[in-house]
C-alpha cells in the first residue's frame, strides 16, 4: 500500500462509526489461516432492525461513497449500516497491506463477511437493501443466513446469471426497434449511427446510461448532434458521466480485483449473440483478466419462494440494465413481495434516486412496506439526485445549442465535480 493511500485509508478508517471485523482471507478459512480487515460503518440512532445496505457494482465503496446518502438517511431517522466489500477500498488489503488474492474474492465470502458485522454490531436481525449487484449479494444473505433478516429492498434486481438475456432483449426493443412512442425516431438515430460505424459498443453503454437517467428525448438530441458531426458533446458526456457517477476512484469505485467476481459468477461477459447493442461486447472489452462464466453461486430462482420475510421489489420503467421484466419474476417468485413501478426512474434508486429509496426504507423499517405499490406514482415523482439533475440539465442546454463552445461541458463537469 503506498503512503498516499495509507493516509487516506487511516482518516477515513478513523471516521465516527467505522469499526473493524477480523475476518479469513480464503472463503472457508479457519482460525489458523491467514486474516484480513472487513471495514463497516453504522450512522444513525441505534435499533433492533437497523437497515444493512449493499450497493452496486462490484466494485463500489461504501465508507466514502455514501457518507451524504448516510447523513440524509439519519436525518430521516434511519439506523445505517454499510459494509466495504472485500476486495475494494478499506478492505482491499491484508495485514501486509497487499491487494487480496483472486482466491478470496467471491460472493459466498462476501455475504458471509455480512453476516460477521452484524455479530460484530449485536445486531441479530436487519433490514437489508441490495442495489443491482447489491440485489444479488442481499439474497445470498437470504440463503446463507436467512435467520439474520427481517425484511428486504431488492432495488432493481438481479436474479440470475441469465439476465442478459432480458438485457438485451428490452435494450433492442426501446433502442434498435423503437417499440415506444417515445423512441420510435431515435432507434432510426441509433440504427443509422451503427450501421455508420459510430456507435461503437462502449458507446451503447453510455447510450444506456444517459436513457436511464436522462430519458429518450434528451438522448436523441445527443445522438442527433453525433450523427451531424458535433462528437465533441459526446465525447464530454461521457467524459463527466464518468467524473459524476463511476468516480473510479480509490475508496470509491475499485472493479479491478472484484471483476473476478462480475464475470466468473455473474455472467458480465456473456458469450455475444451476434446481435445488435449487445452490452455483454463492452463489458468483454472491459475485462482486465479472464471474462468467461464458471458458475453462479445461488439459485435464486429456486430459493426465493422459500424467502419468509417481507420483501419490496423496486424497478425503474426505463432500466435497461436489470429491466422491468427481471423485477417482475423476482416478485412473482417470492411469496411476500410488493412490487413498486417507478416508471420514469432507471437503473439503482440508490444511486439515482435517493429521495424515493429513503422513502422506500421507511416505510420498510416502520412495518408499512405494503402501502408502497400505492405510492408510486408519489415515489415516481420525487426528483433525482442533485448530481444527476445537474448532468442532465447541462447535457440537455448543451444539446439544444449546436453552437456552444466545446470546453463548456467539460469545465461545467469539473465543477460539478468540485462541488
Amino acid at each position: 500500500m503506498s503512503s498516499r493511500r495509507r493516509r487516506a485509508h487511516d482518516r477515513l478508517a478513523g471516521l465516527p462509526g467505522v469499526r473493524a471485523v477480523r475476518r479469513p482471507v480464503h472463503p472457508g478459512g479457519g482460525a489458523d489461516g491467514p486474516h484480513f480487515d472487513v471495514y463497516y460503518v453504522r450512522t444513525g440512532r441505534k435499533s433492533r432492525h437497523p437497515l444493512l445496505v449493499i450497493p452496486g457494482g462490484p466494485g463500489a465503496a461504501s465508507v466514502a461513497l455514501y457518507r451524504a446518502f448516510r447523513r440524509h438517511a439519519a436525518v430521516e431517522g434511519l439506523d445505517v449500516i454499510m459494509v466495504e466489500h472485500r476486495g475494494v477500498g478499506l478492505s482491499r488489503h491484508d495485514d501486509a497491506g497487499r491487494d487480496l488474492p483472486p482466491e478470496a474474492i467471491c460472493i459466498d465470502a462476501a455475504v458471509d463477511d455480512l453476516a460477521a458485522v452484524l455479530d460484530d454490531a449485536n445486531v441479530e436481525q436487519a433490514v437489508v437493501y441490495g442495489a443491482s449487484y447489491g440485489s444479488y449479494v442481499a439474497a445470498g444473505l437470504g440463503v446463507r443466513h436467512p435467520g439474520r433478516v427481517h425484511a428486504m429492498v431488492l432495488d432493481s434486481p438481479l436474479l440470475s446469471a441469465h439476465d442478459i438475456v432480458e438485457a438485451r432483449a428490452q435494450i433492442r426493443h426501446v433502442l434498435w426497434d423503437g417499440a415506444t412512442s417515445d423512441t420510435a425516431e431515435l432507434a432510426v438515430t441509433v440504427r443509422t449511427l451503427v450501421d455508420a460505424g459510430v456507435l461503437t459498443p462502449q458507446a451503447v453503454l453510455q447510450a444506456v446510461g444517459i436513457y436511464e437517467l436522462a430519458g429518450p428525448d434528451v438522448l436523441r438530441r445527443q445522438l442527433d448532434l453525433l450523427l451531424a458531426g458535433h462528437d465533441w458533446l459526446w465525447t464530454a458526456v461521457g467524459v463527466g458521466t464518468r467524473l459524476l457517477l463511476e468516480r473510479k476512484t480509490p475508496y470509491h469505485q475499485e472493479p479491478d480485483l472484484v471483476e473476478w467476481i462480475a464475470y466468473r459468477e455473474l455472467n458480465y461477459g456473456a458469450a455475444p449473440d451476434g446481435g445488435p447493442l449487445d452490452p455483454a461486447v463492452p463489458f468483454r472489452e472491459m475485462a482486465t483478466g479472464d471474462a468467461e462464466f464458471v458458475a453462479e453461486p445461488y439459485d435464486l430462482p429456486g430459493s426465493l419462494p422459500g424467502f419468509g420475510w417481507p420483501t419490496v421489489v423496486v424497478s425503474g420503467g426505463r432500466d435497461l440494465t436489470t429491466p422491468p421484466a427481471i423485477a417482475r419474476r423476482v416478485a412473482q417468485l417470492l411469496p411476500d413481495a410488493a412490487l413498486v413501478d417507478l416508471p420514469t426512474a432507471g437503473h439503482s434508486m440508490l444511486d439515482s434516486r435517493e429521495r424515493a429509496a429513503l422513502q422506500i426504507c421507511r416505510a420498510v423499517c416502520s412495518g408499512a412496506a405494503h402501502e408502497l405499490p400505492g405510492r408510486a406514482a408519489e415515489l415516481d415523482a420525487l426528483p433525482a439526485n442533485l448530481t444527476v439533475r445537474l448532468m442532465v440539465r447541462a447535457v440537455t442546454l448543451a444539446a439544444r445549442a449546436e453552437a456552444v463552445v466545446p470546453d463548456v461541458l467539460p469545465r461545467a463537469m469539473r465543477q460539478l465535480r468540485a462541488s
